[in-house]
């Protein structure tokens, strides 16, 4: 995993599906934040960005990031950190298109998660063939979807 610093890649800027598309792709973003606007004189919108920040750190937390690594080639969207089998997350940059995830054969529970909203939006139970499985998120905007092995 590397950082990616806002502050060495453009300075104080970004925005929060940076901090997802990041993330799913291995790294540890990292947002130069102007806090109470001591460093531009003005807050300029930053609030979407630095609650991405907590949504990936929360689920962060509930993936084991140390099995997991990028296979952004497992799903249409370009963005996916794997654990083959028995761990998927994936975002879904484009506003509720449809996409595919390369499954391993098996039982998987799925959890989708609205950036946006900030919270879970619907699970329930995959069978996997061990081909690519269609999924469509149950909401606009961006998507995160989260698939584990039921064991």
């Amino acid at each position: 995993m590397s950082l990616l610093d806002t502050d060495h890649i453009w300075g104080v800027g970004g925005n929060a599906a940076w901090v997802w598309k990041s993330f799913l792709r291995g790294h540890n973003p990292i947002f130069m934040d102007p806090y109470h606007g001591v460093v531009l004189g003005r807050d300029r919108g930053w609030e979407p960005i630095r609650a991405a920040m907590g949504h990936t750190r929360r689920l962060a937390e509930r993936v084991n990031l140390a099995a997991t690594r990028p296979l952004n080639e497992l799903a249409t969207t370009g963005y996916c950190l794997a654990d083959p089998g028995r761990e998927y997350l994936v975002y879904q940059p484009r506003v509720g298109a449809s996409f595919t995830v390369r499954l391993d054969a098996g039982s998987y529970r799925y959890e989708w998660f609205s950036p946006e909203q900030g919270k879970p939006s619907g699970t329930g139970p995959v069978e996997a063939t061990g081909a690519a499985h269609p999924f469509k998120p149950p909401f606009e905007g961006d998507a995160v979807l989260h698939l584990k092995a039921v064991r």
